[in-house]
């Protein structure tokens, strides 16, 4: 398991349009049909990645508020079954309904997605403004597995409220940390460099 930081897009990126299958439906959907009213929240997370796992609940709440609000969450697997089977679309629409997620979980199989929006690691969190601005990208909070630091989603959460109060983006955010994204061979980032 590798600490990777998140990239870090520069704010204000359009978010890249994107079709890819939903596990739990089996619908191919696209980035347009899925966004939220007043913003759209994309994680790339996966199944098995500890730093995932530790916000799993906390993410579910965050996705329930803030679809109240109108901000859409959408969250995609980009890893290589290869290397990682259980983060496969039958493993992941399991997890989505034990865990009864209130977003679409989307299997970025071919990895292009994760590309696009120069995805790092998981969790990885971009939060798009009404016209797919970027106007967040880092970390849900200060809380990691075995820190003891409480899981709160402050950084994130506070992020949203800005933006949904037409607040000017906080030019100073951290970038979230976790797994890095299990890349197919010759399709990391370095590799294709």
């Amino acid at each position: 398991m590798a600490l990777t930081e998140s990239y870090m897009l520069p704010l204000e990126t359009k978010a890249p349009l994107f079709e890819l299958p939903n596990v739990m439906s089996g619908d191919v959907v696209s980035l347009e049909q899925l966004r939220g009213e007043r913003g759209t929240l994309v994680i790339f997370m996966c199944n098995h990645c500890p730093y995932v796992v530790h916000l799993m609940d906390a993410l579910v709440k965050t996705a329930n508020e803030f679809s109240k609000k109108g901000v859409q969450t959408i969250a995609i697997s980009s890893n290589s079954t290869i290397s990682h089977p259980q983060d496969g679309p039958e493993n992941m629409k399991s997890l989505a309904e034990e865990k009864k997620f209130p977003f679409p979980y989307l299997f970025d199989e071919k990895q292009e997605v994760a590309h696009a929006y120069k995805a790092a690691c998981t969790p990885d969190f971009y939060l798009f403004d009404a016209e797919l601005g970027l106007y967040y990208r880092g970390r849900y909070d200060n809380s990691r597995p075995g820190n003891q630091n409480p899981i709160t989603g402050k950084d994130l959460h506070e992020a949203c409220s800005a933006m949904l109060n037409n607040k000017k983006s906080n030019q100073i955010q951290y970038p979230s940390m976790g797994c890095n994204i299990k890349w197919f061979e010759g399709n990391s980032p370095e590799e294709q460099n």
